[in-house]
């Protein structure tokens, strides 16, 4: 019987495991006035920096302040929230004494589909949970909610390593151990979420630790990558769109004309092949401002122009 693969594959693991089990730690988050008749959560945090700084999700700290992080060597501190963008389900935590040895970040983007990935992380306040899968999908969105006010996760990693409750936070890696997305959600049976460790999600967490939080532009919609039709791909060179799945009501989406099945081309004048594209649009110098849009439309080139709005918490 050949064991080459299957020991191949539990020593990458194992090795993940080990090297980044000291970097993930479990969160207590306390809540204001308490939540749901209790004031105290659960999540995981990966640590980002050697003098405190942790990242994890911001529905993790919600509207909390305070709370108290578990490392694996059985340690323990305070902490205090820095910043949280809840357009990217990210937030920065820092804790009041220095932390383990901070994990390594990966490229997201460099990703493919049937990759080995790691999620490690703390459901049930259980430090140093460890599962494995595969990349399922890239470029997926996230319809969520802050408070009252619906809102999305764009660009985010869909995997098959199973993710329980108190995973959200806790690191998803590839085969070297390079953090590559922050897991974000359990989906369903089978299907977990992260926020992908980008060029974007740096500017964003970067934003969180200089000021706080991050000025947004959002313009309402739920996407995925799709084919283009032969003759686009001839026409602009590439083989992928977005397709609108979803159309958040009254959005800027909404109010300029967008539709469900509309197929992305470019937004000011550049491709758009993937939420990311958009994303990177999203920044607070486009809240209020003219973008344009062109979508594939009932096999007709359409063009619309959507003014972001900015996306406030409620």
């Amino acid at each position: 019987m050949t064991v080459e693969p299957l020991d191949a594959y539990s020593q990458i693991v194992t090795g993940v495991a080990a090297e980044l089990t000291p970097r993930v730690a479990s969160l207590r988050v306390r809540h204001p006035g308490g939540r749901s008749g209790g004031g105290e959560g659960l999540g995981s945090a990966v640590i980002y920096t050697p003098d405190g700084f942790l990242l994890t999700n911001a529905h993790v700290v919600g509207n909390s302040e305070r709370g108290t992080v578990a490392f694996s060597d059985g340690s323990t501190a305070e902490f205090r929230v820095v910043g949280a963008d809840p357009l990217s389900d990210l937030a920065v935590v820092r804790a009041d004494t220095p932390t383990p040895d901070p994990a390594v970040l990966g490229e997201a983007d460099d990703l493919v589909v049937g990759q080995l990935v790691v999620a490690v992380g703390s459901p049930l306040g259980l430090t140093g949970s460890v599962t494995a899968g595969v990349v399922s999908a890239l470029g997926r969105s996230l319809p969520t909610r802050q408070g009252s006010r619906p809102g999305l996760v764009e660009d985010v990693i869909q995997t098959d390593a199973a993710l329980n409750p108190g995973n959200s936070g806790g690191a998803l890696a590839d085969s070297q151990a390079r953090v590559v997305g922050v897991n974000t959600a359990v989906a369903g049976v089978g299907l977990g979420l992260a926020v992908p460790i980008n060029a974007t999600t740096r500017k964003i967490i970067g934003a969180l630790m200089r000021d706080g939080q991050v000025r947004r532009a959002y313009l309402g919609i739920v996407s995925s990558p799709t084919p283009l039709p032969q003759g686009l791909r001839t026409r602009f060179g590439r083989s992928t769109g977005l397709r609108v799945v979803e159309v958040v009501p009254g959005g800027p989406a909404a109010r300029a004309g967008l539709r469900v099945g509309d197929l992305l081309i470019s937004a000011a004048g550049r491709p758009v092949t993937g939420a990311q594209d958009l994303q990177k649009l999203m920044f607070s110098d486009a809240i209020g401002r003219p973008l344009a849009i062109t979508v594939l439309r009932n096999d007709a080139l359409v063009d619309v122009i959507a003014e972001p709005a900015e996306l406030i918490a409620a």
